[in-house]
């Protein structure tokens, strides 16, 4: 498992910035990758749902809280926090990095994983939101996607909110939303003036699971992705929030959106393909030394070789745009388009690298004993969810020929 010291040829990640790389390394040796045997093939885990919430389904409450007290004693629990809510302020660039040697296991390790919207949390809302979220106190999820309005929110979103008094009415529906039923609170966009919609139309607001006008439909929608439905259906009908519960006034809702989906839900894709591509290299170089076949092992076979070769150029060049990106960032640019960059080449790109992968395994590589084949289907499903491949494009092509 190789720690990562360059990004894109031109600079090195800071000496400090390697040192909580080894030591996340460490973690995910000593710490995560021993419960793989047991997490693997347990029916508890989902996909997108919180990284304690899985840990609980599957190991407990005494697991899952010495990961919690090991990401606290290390400071590793506040790595996406700004410093003035009480984190280390770590640039983008390093959570990257950070977040990298994470993904290299499947077993996931507890932080305050924060929708960097809720950072727009004013007055009171800091201490009955933002607060408890960094502190894991209480968990979200995002609501955007509709029935009818998946590539296309701004112009085809139908949940809406009427004022009454000093409270807003919500109607309307929201599919496939990733750990509704598992969320203390969701971050629904509405539309508040369908002339406007996504130019100051469309509002943020934070509804808790205790609201009667909310539900969410269990089990859930059945996938791939897992045993545990994770993907939800949740109803609005007649739904009160009061005006205090908006996030970011009146209209600015589609914009948070974008922001939350340009860092969690597309430059963040980066480093969750990262760690498992290069496990996939990993455990496919150790095989191919091992397995042998008509008198000697499959490392010597050019089929073999090949595959490995395009797996090694697939994660270094992955690795070099997602860093080049995440520096962006910091730089303060407006990185949409570049962090679509990122989303679509890392899911196409991972996904073909565990297929790879799969196939140099074998029979062996469909074993539910291995990471593999869970690695490609979170992966493969990355190039629908969170803006299909198709979406990446446009907005990319529509940057191209804006400039």
């Amino acid at each position: 498992m190789k720690t990562p010291d360059t990004a894109d040829g031109s600079f090195k990640l800071p000496a400090e910035v390697v040192e909580i790389c080894d030591l996340a390394k460490r973690i995910v040796e000593k710490e995560l990758m021993p419960l793989e045997p047991e997490f693997l093939p347990h029916p508890g885990h989902a996909f997108g749902i919180k990284e304690t919430t899985n840990l609980r389904k599957v190991f407990g409450e005494d697991v899952t809280q010495r990961l919690i007290d090991i990401s606290k004693d290390t400071g590793l629990w506040y790595l996406m926090v700004p410093e003035e809510h009480g984190g280390s302020g770590l640039s983008m660039l390093t959570q990257v990095a950070i977040l990298e040697q994470f993904n290299y296991t499947a077993v996931p390790f507890p932080f305050a994983n924060v929708a960097n919207i809720l950072y727009q949390c004013e007055g009171d809302q800091i201490d009955r939101f933002l607060k408890p979220v960094i502190e894991g106190e209480m968990t979200t999820c995002f609501a955007q996607t509709e029935p009818n309005a998946g590539s296309d929110p701004g112009g085809m979103m139908q949940t809406s909110a009427v004022k009454d008094g000093d409270e807003w009415v919500i109607n309307g529906t929201k599919m496939w939303i990733s750990g509704a039923a598992e969320s203390d609170m969701i971050m629904v966009q509405v539309v508040t003036d369908a002339e406007k919609r996504q130019r100051g139309g469309i509002t943020m607001f934070m509804v808790t699971r205790d609201n009667p006008g909310m539900t969410v439909e269990e089990p859930g929608i059945k996938t791939w992705l897992g045993p545990h439905a994770s993907q939800y259906v949740v109803n609005f009908d007649n739904c009160r929030v009061p005006e205090s519960d908006i996030l970011g006034g009146v209209g600015n809702g589609f914009r948070l959106g974008q922001k939350w989906l340009t860092i969690h839900d597309r430059l963040l894709r980066g480093p969750f393909a990262l760690g498992k591509m290069r496990r996939a290299l990993d455990m496919s170089i150790a095989w191919s030394k091992q397995r042998v076949t008509f008198g000697k092992p499959i490392s010597e076979r050019q089929a073999i070789q090949w595959q490995l070769v395009d797996m090694y150029i697939d994660l270094e060049a992955l690795q070099a745009l997602t860093y080049q990106m995440a520096a962006r960032a910091d730089s303060g640019e407006d990185i949409r388009a570049e962090a679509g960059m990122v989303k679509l080449t890392s899911m196409i790109w991972g996904a073909r690298t565990l297929d790879k992968a799969i196939q140099i395994h074998g029979a062996m590589g469909e074993s539910l004993e291995l990471p593999l084949t869970l690695f490609y289907r979170y992966l493969r499903h990355g190039q629908i969810g969170g803006g299909a491949n198709e979406i990446q494009r446009m907005q990319i092509a529509r940057k191209l020929l804006r400039d």
